[in-house]
């Protein structure tokens, strides 16, 4: 990878302009600070989102529906992809559906930070709705950017622009979560709104610099087909709006009677999605095979998925009622902890890119399913690590600050051995009608896992309990192992795919 922001292009007729970022076409300089700064917005709202619910200055919920708000709204954020994505494609075009998505994003902000809690919910519904919006779309940007799957340059883009996930994650809780926790809370979600404005505005601004077809809707959808949606998506709507009139004007109405379907759609919808292209006639038997398989990946996904991001709301909310949040005798924001994760993503990713390429040199890398079951067991690791910390909280201490980002460093590591790997797959055994859309339904796996937790918590499951850590920490241990244990099966039902 090139080491200049302005260099010639490496070829001619690539896409860019006379001038390269880092060696690659000037556009993606673009999408990497759009996706910088929406990451911003996004990991400092969440940041503060599980404080901010349980805070008698907040919300002042209890644990268990903070954790079930939080658990719905990441899940709807990955839900909402697939549809995003099919905006981008048969709607809008990938360029337009950003734009609209940060606008709508930067709204959801702007809506969060007013001092009134009956439009809190809005905000998270807008945030997620822009976020799902641009999730897949711009992604698919940057794929645009070099001369197909082939240009030498394609895997090196991608590696910074992911950068620039890390950079946003990483300094955001620092800057909203110091904000919000000590000076305002509505403070702190107005400036993830600024931070959102930020991306758009420059995503406005050098959006000249893009390839030509990020404007192209790739299938149009035909009037016919606009006319089928818009009566379906009328319907649908009507039949909402009375369900929830009755219910609100009988009073009976309760925020789980928004929370208890968000999270059933999250377990339902992956699971008939995987059925849908299990079932799928048109599918020769390879591919059905190799979705078999897939079922594994998936499944153990979803759990290493409900156990991961528990970060964000169980962890946290414990770190802010048990936990010495101190170093050296210097109090921090309990916010800090969400920066954890990704700095430790961006020192280790690429050490164990040369570590998988050192071992494959020798012929002794890992394989896909070795890793992934390897992923799943650190993951369970992680959670019988917390038990110690919660029985230091069970005897009336506080439990240091390092037993949390020993929590997050065995997580980081399961993510580094799981995540790409799950990604890779995702493509590699996709049926070839089904291309454009795995990578949204990977995304349904975290989406699955989310509402899962999100279930246990409007059923009344603490999650901040021994007995319910040490089991969530077994079921990921033994799907681990299972994995493992039958990964000859796994790998004969794959195929041709390493």
């Amino acid at each position: 990878m090139a080491s200049s922001l302005t260099k010639d292009p490496v070829r001619p007729g690539t896409p860019g302009t006379g001038t390269t970022f880092f060696g690659h076409p000037r556009g993606l300089a673009t999408l990497f600070m759009t996706e910088m700064w929406e990451r911003f917005s996004y990991y400092g709202m969440r940041a503060l989102l599980p404080l901010y619910l349980v805070a008698p200055g907040g919300l002042n919920l209890n644990a268990g529906t903070a954790t079930a708000i939080y658990s719905v709204y990441v899940s709807l954020v990955y839900l909402l992809a697939m549809p995003g994505g099919w905006f981008g494609d048969r709607v809008w075009g990938p360029r337009k559906t950003v734009a609209v998505a940060g606008a709508v994003i930067m709204l959801g902000h702007l809506t969060l930070a007013l001092p009134s809690s009956g439009t809190f919910y809005a905000g998270l519904g807008l945030v997620a709705i822009g976020s799902g919006l641009l999730k897949a779309n711009i992604s698919t940007m940057v794929g645009h950017l070099y001369d197909g799957p082939d240009d030498p340059r394609r895997d090196g883009g991608f590696t910074v622009f992911y950068m620039g996930i890390n950079l946003g994650a990483f300094a955001a809780p620092l800057i909203i979560g110091t904000i919000g926790e000590n000076v305002n809370w509505h403070f702190g979600f107005a400036l993830a709104a600024l931070g959102m404005a930020l991306g758009l505005v420059q995503f406005l601004l050098g959006s000249r610099h893009l390839a030509a077809r990020s404007s192209v809707v790739a299938k149009p959808l035909s009037e016919k087909e606009k006319s089928d949606t818009l009566r379906k998506a009328a319907v649908w709507a009507g039949i909402a709006v009375v369900a929830y009139a009755i219910v609100g004007f009988s009073g009976h109405y309760t925020l789980n009677w928004i929370l208890v379907p968000l999270t059933l759609l999250g377990v339902i919808i992956p699971v008939m999605v995987l059925v849908n292209i299990k079932r799928d006639k048109e599918l020769d038997r390879p591919e059905q095979s190799k979705m078999s398989a897939y079922i594994w990946f998936f499944v153990a996904a979803a759990v290493f998925w409900m156990i991961y991001d528990q970060g964000g709301s169980t962890l946290s909310i414990f770190a802010d009622s048990s936990a010495d949040n101190t170093v050296l005798g210097w109090e921090f924001p309990v916010s800090w902890y969400q920066s954890v994760n990704p700095v430790l993503i961006m020192a280790m990713a690429p050490v164990f890119a040369w570590f998988w390429l050192a071992l494959n040199k020798r012929g002794k890398e890992p394989s896909t399913i070795v890793k992934f079951a390897s992923g799943l067991v650190l993951v369970g690791a992680s959670f019988f690590l917390f038990l110690a910390p919660l029985s230091i909280a069970d005897g009336s201490h506080k439990a240091a600050a390092m037993w949390l980002v020993a929590i997050y460093f065995v997580q980081t590591v399961g993510e580094l051995l799981l995540s790409p790997v799950g990604l890779s797959v995702t493509t590699k055994m996709a049926p070839a009608k089904y291309a454009s859309q795995m990578m949204g339904v990977w995304f349904l796996a975290v989406t699955a896992g989310d509402a899962t937790t999100g279930l246990l918590s409007i059923a009344g499951v603490d999650l901040n309990k021994n007995g319910i850590v040490a089991m969530e920490a077994t079921l990921a241990v033994v799907a681990g192992f299972a994995v493992w244990m039958y990964r000859k099966r796994v790998k004969e039902l794959m195929g041709d795919v390493r």
